[in-house]
């Protein structure tokens, strides 16, 4: 399997080393050993750490303690939280406890990020009772297959980190770990990988197992290998997919370290985001409010949700938008709306219905008789006109009104903003300590492999 040079020296430094491999296969072995002997519950390490494929310094590991498919879902997330906690208490670690499907805690024991996850031990994938039952069946396929492509798949963890596109969770809607290792198992390598990349086209359908039961809609599927009705690749969006496209095309052209080198992400002070404001002649606004208690995967898809609808809203009160985004953080989370204009004349044409309609024309007519609107109505090409006054001239005012709940907002945004409020900042007042690297983002957007070779170039 011939490498690059450079892409051999990217692999030394990738590499997970000796020290990290036992000292993790330490603290899981003593974990596995203290569930069985203590509490006679079989458990297993899942994840890249189990199958060898994680990048030097993501330490993460996931310990899945599994339980007999015939305990309820209420008695597997008490049980589950309790075994969890007593492993905690035993390591003299911390946790908090977390929610996907059901509880499962995050810990710190020792040096390292734990998470102990309670799951059904089904006998096969198509059994599974949550989605976590099948990551076990993901390991044990795993295993035996990765063996002579470790290095592969460390190179495009470490390719697809570096390009922004790694990660299956909402916000970033890249590639999975699982994801990268089939698709580097399938094509037989990293380069083999990043060539047939070059070429794909959305709609692509990869089945490793040939096994695949249904149709599927997203721009790329790859048929789970343990189930036939899942596709591994369902977070990849379309536009995180065309950047992989682009960033092995890029590489292909010009293959260099820059591609597997993570930076910092750059940050805004106030100062720049006023100069860039005023430099692109465009208004800036942000909605704040406290952040739902609830994880990511839940929170994000309703914030752009909201921010999609509160869009709609801005549009059809006559104001333009250029780009929206949005930001969760710990304790706030922010919506973020550029507009080409924040301001609106108060006068807005109102088109009714046709003169010959007559049930609508009457009923129309009879509205703004009773409230007199500033002309009209009045007749143009067939249909009666009114002028009125719009309710709000300035995107302050609307951002700041109640109409803004009355939004198709997702329903945990809704909550905090009705019982919390919510913020309206302007300009430079958009800033914030929190948000200097999600503003940076914003208007310094780019293409990963564009901004790579923009780095490249410096």
């Amino acid at each position: 399997m011939t490498r690059s040079p450079f892409e051999e020296e990217i692999l030394t430094h990738i590499r997970p080393t000796p020290e990290e491999v036992e000292h993790l296969r330490t603290i899981s072995d003593r974990i596995i050993a203290y569930l069985m002997e203590y509490h006679r519950r079989p458990s297993m390490v899942v994840g890249s750490v189990a199958r060898g494929t994680f990048v030097r310094g993501d330490r993460d590991l996931d310990i899945f303690m599994l339980f007999p498919p015939d305990l309820s879902r209420e008695d597997l997330a008490i049980e589950g939280i309790a075994l969890g906690r007593s492993v905690v208490d035993h390591f003299g670690g911390t946790a908090v406890e977390k929610y996907a499907e059901h509880p499962y805690l995050k810990a710190r024991i020792y040096d390292l990020d734990i998470d102990l996850v309670p799951c059904y031990h089904v006998a096969s994938a198509r059994e599974i009772k949550s989605a976590v039952d099948r990551t076990p069946f993901h390991t044990r396929y795993i295993i035996p297959r990765i063996v002579r492509y470790i290095d592969d798949a460390l190179l495009m963890k470490q390719f697809t980190k570096a390009g922004g596109v790694y990660g299956s969770d909402h916000m970033t809607e890249g590639f999975s770990g699982y994801l990268c290792e089939l698709l580097v198992i399938y094509y037989g390598g990293f380069n083999p990988l990043i060539r047939a990349a070059a070429r794909w086209r959305p709609g692509l359908v990869i089945d490793p197992e040939n096994h695949r039961t249904r149709s599927f809609d997203e721009p790329l599927v790859v048929v789970d290998p343990t189930d036939p009705n899942r596709n591994v690749a369902a977070a990849l969006s379309l536009d995180q997919m065309c950047a992989f496209i682009e960033l092995a095309r890029a590489y292909l052209d010009d293959p260099t370290e820059a591609f597997f080198t993570i930076h910092r992400p750059a940050s805004f002070t106030r100062k720049q985001v006023e100069l860039t404001v005023a430099e692109r002649g465009s208004a800036l606004y942000t909605i704040s409010f406290p952040t739902p208690p609830y994880v990511p995967d839940t929170i994000v898809p309703q914030l752009r949700k909201s921010a999609a609808a509160i869009a709609d809203l801005l549009k059809r009160s006559g104001f333009a938008i250029n780009r929206i985004d949005c930001h969760m953080g710990e304790r706030q989370s922010v919506l973020l709306f550029e507009l080409l204009n924040d301001r609106v004349s108060p006068v807005i044409r109102h088109i009714g219905p046709p003169v010959i309609n007559g049930e609508n024309a009457h009923r129309f007519i009879r509205k703004y008789i009773e409230t007199p609107p500033l002309s009209g109505p009045f007749i143009e090409d067939g249909r009666y006109i009114v002028e009125v006054l719009r309710p709000y001239t300035t995107v302050g005012a609307l951002l700041s009104s109640h109409d803004l709940i009355e939004a198709a907002l997702g329903k945990h945004v809704r909550k905090s903003m009705a019982e919390h409020g919510w913020e309206v900042a302007s300009g430079a007042d958009c800033w914030s300590e929190d948000l200097s690297e999600f503003l940076a983002a914003f208007f310094e957007r780019s293409s990963p492999a564009v901004r790579i070779m923009r780095m490249s170039g410096e």
